[in-house]
């Protein structure tokens, strides 16, 4: 299945969505969407392209209803989820939706574009379950490419799962959470051995976790882990 969905914020208006396959969205909010699944997806072989374009000034805030499942397909493993997020001069992007999970024998990829105005804000949440319970073989690669006008701000790609370079006698972390965040001066930042925040060159900042499950890794939010509420507009306490 090919899935498309695009979402377009601009001020003075109400989101504008264009959705096919399997996967909508519903305007929950005067800036904010939430994604809906209306099929199974992705099994193995689906592609899934989303769009999100924040005009001048706008803000939108991007949510789901529910996790997404990763499913191996009759004939392939592997799935892949194309993600866009295009954010103007002034315009203001906060997205944290639902985890995915990774089913065992699924092999589901991600690529997220971020390209940002100097004076747009993002904040972009990311969290990854590899394997439901009791499961191990599942296997995810995610990569993030960022960009600050005509500037690199990001280049990081991160593989969980089976027969990948983290999979070893030492160390198998099934569970990712991570978060960028646009403007940022917050200056470096460990938790433990397993978690980071790192200030990005250009600004900005990355933060990453990774652990066992989701519910074993740190909050991006507060060192106890405490999540915080963020309205759009806001910024994270750390």
């Amino acid at each position: 299945m090919r899935t498309e969905l695009r979402i377009v914020a601009a001020v003075g208006t109400l989101p504008v969505i264009h959705a096919s396959g399997g996967l909508a969205a519903r305007r929950t909010g005067p800036h904010t969407v939430h994604l809906i699944g209306t099929a199974a997806t992705p099994l193995g072989g689906d592609e899934i392209d989303v769009s999100v374009l924040v005009g001048p000034g706008a803000r939108l805030a991007l949510r789901s209803v529910a996790a997404t499942i990763a499913l191996p397909g009759a004939a392939t493993r592997m799935s892949i989820a194309r993600w866009r997020f295009e954010v103007a001069d002034g315009g203001e992007l906060e997205v944290e939706t639902e985890p995915t999970i990774v089913a065992g024998g699924a092999d589901h990829r991600a690529v997220t574009t971020v390209l940002l105005a100097a004076g747009a804000r993002l904040r972009l949440r990311e969290r990854v379950q590899v394997g439901r319970a009791d499961e191990e073989r599942g296997t995810w690669r995610g990569d993030l490419i960022a960009d600050l006008a005509d500037l690199p701000l990001l280049r990081h790609r991160l593989e969980l799962g089976a027969r990948t370079a983290t999979d070893d006698a030492l160390a198998a972390p099934r569970a990712l959470d991570s978060e960028l965040v646009y403007p940022d001066d917050r200056p470096v930042e460990t938790f433990g051995l397993t978690a980071a925040r790192l200030p990005l060159a250009a600004g900005g900042s990355l933060f990453t976790a990774v652990g066992p499950r989701l519910s074993a890794t740190v909050s991006p939010r507060t060192p106890s882990g405490t999540a915080v509420s963020v309205p759009v507009g806001g910024q994270p306490t750390g």
